[in-house]
């Protein structure tokens, strides 16, 4: 049973988009260099590192792939499961992830924010990158079971695009317009990187990584149990 997107779905989308701009934070300034949700960055520096660029990690770009996918494979095939028997897939969908994050959160405890390793994809990292990758495979499937519009959480590109299509007198007829629409996408953009930059300063100011990958685990648990909590109609209802 799909959900329709409404104001609750959209703040919940909105309020993930900012904290995967922390855990990207996280995944590319201490973990790798590598992306855990951005998955287009993590093939490019795949090839780059193949090829031999400096400073690239083909193992930290590779298991971020690899745990990505898992994730993914493994979301679809349990929301769908939960689909199937008239559940409220969501709820399970959320707490999956928060699990995935607390579990690499945990793990990444003993790595600092100045981790002299970062980049050199020592075990512990690459196990946090797998944990985190697989966290935003099944959110992926999330955001894209729900389908709110020009808020996919975990990527910015298609949200710039369609506001800057929208702009009047140019707006692109295909693409739609509007303040609703032109709002939410700001929005999404803004997300991202609000997220982003609240992670990269935490880092600067010391604080550990892992408190970073906590504070996301602790979002997506709480958005389960109030979607769990909330009439239906009250937290799915029409925009």
């Amino acid at each position: 049973m799909k959900p329709r997107a409404g104001v609750g779905l959209t703040s919940a989308m909105v309020l993930l988009t900012v904290v995967t701009g922390m855990i990207e934070a996280v995944s590319f300034l201490v973990l790798g260099p590598a992306f855990t949700a951005v998955q287009t960055g993590n093939l490019l520096f795949l090839a780059f590192a193949l090829m031999g660029a400096a400073a690239l990690s083909p193992a930290a770009a590779g298991v971020s792939v690899a745990g990505f996918m898992a994730g993914a494979v493994a979301g679809s095939l349990f929301e769908a499961y939960v689909d199937v028997h008239d559940r409220r897939w969501l709820v399970p969908g959320l707490i999956t992830e928060a699990l995935l994050l607390a579990c690499g959160g945990l793990l990444a405890w003993h790595i600092g924010a100045d981790d002299p390793d970062a980049g050199r994809g020592t075990g512990r990292h690459l196990v946090v990158i797998a944990l985190v990758a697989a966290a935003m495979g099944v959110r992926n499937v999330t955001t894209m079971r729900v389908q709110v519009p020009d808020v996919p959480t975990t990527v910015s590109t298609r949200a710039l695009t369609a506001f800057l299509g929208g702009l009047v007198p140019a707006a692109d007829r295909r693409i739609g317009s509007g303040p609703r629409a032109e709002g939410r996408r700001l929005v999404s953009v803004g997300a991202m990187f609000a997220g982003g930059l609240v992670g990269a300063w935490l880092l600067r100011e010391a604080v550990r990584p892992a408190v970073l990958l906590l504070v996301p685990a602790a979002v997506a648990l709480v958005l389960g149990v109030l979607f769990w909590a909330l009439p239906r109609r009250r937290a799915w209802e029409p925009d």
